[in-house]
């Protein structure tokens, strides 16, 4: 009796023994299925990046209500707004997205602040997959602010040619129609930025939402070339621990790796040089123009190492600057004399140790 009721217990075993292995089975096909749309996404992601392979203008029109746009900044609140765009394959479209103002100094002083634009508020939308995007328009009327949006595009642009690790961008010829009737319609250059998410995954990386992180915490070789790179520009308007003009992003198979600090927001720089641009009276300077190392003291070696690169891409940042044809001459020039003084210094290893060794930040 007690044998079978032995015999009987291991059956039961058996057979719960083979239900959690099919449910594990049918788990891990849940999970497989589960990748296969999360792939699915990345792929969405990889039509999107498409947008920035091009460095053709894009054509767009946006039809809004522009005193609402201009009016109620500071809301940041969406509205909504007609986008006729064409693709990179030319395709035409004309959809119904969102829009609202973004950047909190730009808000207060442009007429037409950056924009975040939402195309996904239809999902059968053809730019659905274009989701939330930012772009950044010309601030105010007149000639002396037309070049300013084309120089800070040239200045992601430089940073693109010496890292993936960068954000992309797309310059846009764009035309502001208003819905309303009662305003003139306004046309201008600006450009779209690449969504962190997908400038994340294109470097296998995720986005890392931690606040205070000291400067010398992020990956050391990286935040080398961030330092000369915003003394390049002479760019003072950013901090890693101030989270401010600094996305995280770390690798998505090591949660104990050092994220990367990637920059953006360049208008308040030196090669911008725009006129409202206001140093900060901590740093003792008079004008934007004047650079200041913002990095911690590194080695000569790893100095030279950055170094290597952008003597490397000098050819291919200045032809960035001589080859926009929307740009004029007068700008080209001084951006480039802005340029020819930084590879002065970098190239002269007394200057080198002056300027990122010993007049390096300590704290």
């Amino acid at each position: 009796m007690k044998l079978n009721q032995r015999l009987a217990g291991f059956i039961s075993f058996l057979a719960l023994f083979f239900i959690c292995l099919g449910s594990n089975a049918q788990d891990a096909k849940l999970q497989d299925t589960t990748g296969k749309k999360k792939k699915a996404k990345s792929d969405t992601s990889a039509k999107k990046i498409k947008l920035f392979k091009d460095d053709v203008p894009l054509q767009m029109t946006l039809t809004t209500d522009v005193r609402q746009l201009t009016g109620e900044k500071s809301k940041e609140a969406f509205q909504k707004a007609i986008v006729t765009l064409k693709l990179p394959d030319s395709t035409l479209v004309k959809e119904e997205i969102e829009l609202r103002a973004r950047g909190n100094f730009r808000k207060d002083y442009c007429y037409i602040p950056s924009l975040m634009l939402n195309f996904k508020t239809v999902d059968v939308n053809k730019m659905a997959s274009l989701e939330k995007m930012k772009m950044v328009c010309t601030c105010r009327m007149g000639k002396e602010f037309e070049p300013l949006v084309i120089k800070e595009y040239l200045s992601y642009k430089m940073f693109n040619t010496l890292t993936d690790m960068s954000f992309r961008v797309r310059l846009v010829n764009v035309t502001f129609i208003d819905s309303e009737g009662k305003k003139k319609p306004i046309s201008q250059y600006g450009f779209l930025i690449e969504d962190v998410d997908d400038m994340a995954k294109r470097n296998g990386c995720k986005e890392l939402e931690l606040k205070k992180l000291p400067a010398e915490a992020s990956n050391r070789k990286f935040m080398t070339m961030v330092n000369l790179f915003q003394y390049m520009i002479g760019n003072t308007d950013w901090s890693v621990p101030g989270d401010h003009n600094i996305k995280l992003i770390q690798p998505r198979d090591s949660a104990n790796a050092r994220p990367f600090a990637v920059p953006y927001d360049f208008d308040f720089s030196g090669l911008v040089d725009a006129p409202y641009a206001i140093p900060d009276e901590q740093l003792g300077t008079t004008s934007v123009k004047e650079r200041v190392y913002r990095g911690f003291p590194r080695t000569m070696e790893e100095l030279q190492e950055s170094i290597v690169n952008f003597n490397a891409k000098k050819i291919e940042i200045y032809k960035l600057v001589t080859d926009q044809e929307q740009l004029d001459k007068r700008s080209k020039d001084d951006m480039i004399k802005y340029l020819d003084e930084f590879y002065k210094i970098i190239n002269d290893p007394g200057s080198v140790k002056k300027e990122f060794i010993e007049n390096a930040r300590i704290n």
